[in-house]
């Protein structure tokens, strides 16, 4: 597996090594030995997995207490997937990192503790999964505003049919980052 560098050091896009032939592919998604080497968490707690259609925008979500750090891929589809610094004592907060992350190209996301997390739908359908340093909770759980201008993500609407992408109340409902609870 190659670790590849984002604008943000501690978001790591990660490549695995594929093999395939007619029969089909065959790659490691996660190794404890590899991920050592790589200086990535090797504990997960929990594993998640959902199914979107396409225009569907998930986040941007984070939790201050009980903070989840996420290795995110997509195993059916493509998503364009978006991690937000908002560690206040950081040289990038308030910053993000966009990849394209599909079924095509195996590729893997790992975002830190201390990041927003949000992605948008590119294919008629999505399955993503992800594993979490941290369980769920829901009474810590925050959601920033998809489209906040101080953050001034730069989604990629233009893939998507509409204007807009297709949101939970939950994330309709989120805060811009001058009014979020963020990380020290």
């Amino acid at each position: 597996m190659q670790a590849l560098p984002t604008s943000i050091p501690e978001v790591v896009l990660l490549e695995p090594q594929v093999f395939g032939d007619d029969r089909g592919f065959f790659f490691e998604s996660y190794s404890e030995r590899t991920f050592q080497q790589l200086g990535l968490p090797t504990r997960y707690l929990q594993d998640n997995h959902s199914r979107s259609l396409r225009g569907v925008l998930r986040g941007i979500h984070y939790q201050v207490q009980q903070p989840q750090g996420k290795l995110v891929r997509v195993l059916v589809g493509e998503v364009y997937d978006v991690a937000v610094d908002l560690r206040r004592s950081s040289p990038t907060f308030g910053k993000w990192v966009g990849e394209f992350i599909s079924e095509s190209n195996h590729r893997l996301l790992w975002i830190p503790p201390g990041f927003g997390h949000a992605f948008l739908v590119l294919s008629d359908v999505a399955e993503f999964a992800y594993k979490a340093t941290e369980f769920y909770a829901p009474q810590h759980e925050h959601t920033l505003v998809w489209n906040d201008p101080a953050v001034a993500i730069d989604w990629p609407l233009h893939l998507i049919p509409g204007t807009a992408p297709i949101l939970s109340a939950k994330d309709q409902a989120g805060k811009p980052l001058a009014q979020a609870e963020t990380y020290a």
